[in-house]
Formats: C-alpha cells, sequence, structure tokens
C-alpha cells in the first residue's frame, strides 16, 4: 500500500458523492432505484474514495469496498437481532437499518463493476 492523491479518482468520487446524496435526500419516491442502485453505487463510490488516496494491488481496492458494505450489513443484522436502533436519522440513511440479502447482492454487483474499472486501465491505478 502506498499513500497518493489521484485528482481523477476524487472527481469521480465527488461525483458520487453528489450523486449518492441526491437519491438519499430527493430519492425517496424511486424505490429500488434508490436502494438496490445506491448499494451498488456506494461500493463504487467506496472504491474511488480508496483510488483517490491509496495505491493497492488489484483487487484490493474492490475487494476493501465490497468488505465495507458487508461489514455494515452485518451490523445492520445485530443490531436488528439485539433490537437496537442508530438514534442519528442522518446515519440510518447513510447506514441504512433493515439487513437485506438483495442489500448483499448489490455490493456484489459493486465489486464485479469495481473489479473491471481495476482492469481498464493496466498498468496504472485506475478509479
Amino acid at each position: 500500500m502506498r499513500w497518493r492523491f489521484d485528482r481523477a479518482a476524487a472527481v469521480w468520487t465527488l461525483g458520487l458523492f453528489v450523486l449518492l446524496v441526491l437519491l438519499a435526500t430527493l430519492g425517496a419516491g424511486l424505490g429500488w432505484i434508490r436502494s438496490f442502485v445506491g448499494d451498488v453505487l456506494a461500493v463504487l463510490w467506496l472504491h474511488g474514495l480508496f483510488a483517490s488516496a491509496v495505491w493497492l494491488r488489484p483487487p484490493m481496492r474492490p475487494l476493501l469496498a465490497l468488505a465495507v458494505g458487508l461489514a455494515i450489513e452485518a451490523v445492520q443484522y445485530v443490531n436488528q437481532q439485539m433490537g437496537w436502533q442508530v438514534a442519528s436519522p442522518v446515519l440510518r440513511i447513510v447506514l441504512g437499518s433493515t439487513p437485506d440479502w438483495l442489500d448483499v447482492v448489490a455490493y456484489l454487483i459493486g465489486f464485479v463493476l469495481a473489479c473491471l474499472l481495476e482492469r481498464r486501465l493496466p498498468g496504472k491505478p485506475a478509479v
């Protein structure tokens, strides 16, 4: 792992962040697009965030992004089983509050897309 700053990855990540915020705030009526596509984009956003700050050998960035998504899903499951709730409405929107297997499927799709991004530019760390 090497620390670095990749401007292209940072711009890409900022654009995905804006899209995710719009989906979370204005996309309430979009149903599955807000949740499923939002989860796919969340993995891509994490991948871009890692790509803008560190260089790792492929497929480590996509794996790390997937691991974060799966960890959040596991925490949601434990919270549900224990009867715990996140008090902050903002954190409930960002992290979610209900575990769902479709979320895992969305994370896996995001992982595959991130792997494809890694392979797109051989020899250069990709977004």
